[in-house]
């Protein structure tokens, strides 16, 4: 998945999600936290693909993951392409008006606009970017 996008939250919590995104995903969203306080909205498929990764790991491992599940909420877009993102992931992501929605791999994220430019600028800036592509051999 790739892409970003500039989209607002209304004040009833629903988020627009884009056509091309929509596409990918499927009609059911696994939306939960993400890492750097951002959320993290899977496909069926490739929420599937992470849950047969924690099959394989200890209850120990898997249980440090709790609040990821607790948080963890399956949305289907309206009529208009939108979810509604439950208040404690808006909360966790400090999500309350501008947002920026990207394509990450195999999922999609969801951004607070102000975090997301911080992070952007900071990869570029910081040629982190460029040095994970190169150890990545891309």
């Amino acid at each position: 998945m790739t892409g970003q996008y500039s989209h607002t939250i209304d004040a009833k919590g629903r988020l627009f999600i884009p056509a091309k995104l929509r596409q990918e995903l499927g009609a059911t969203f696994h939306v939960t936290v993400g890492q750097d306080h951002c959320l993290s909205v899977y496909s069926d498929e490739s929420w599937n693909a992470f849950m047969d990764k924690l099959r394989t790991k200890s209850y120990n491992e898997v249980k440090q993951l709790r609040g990821l599940f607790a948080y963890a909420a399956d949305c289907e877009p309206d009529g208009q392409g939108r979810i509604l993102i439950p208040a404690k992931l808006r909360q966790y992501a400090e999500l309350d008006k501008d947002v920026v929605v990207i394509g990450s791999y195999d999922r999609v994220e969801i951004w607070n606009a102000k975090r997301w430019a911080q992070v952007e600028q900071a990869a570029f800036d910081s040629g982190d970017l460029e040095k994970a592509m190169e150890e990545m051999g891309l």
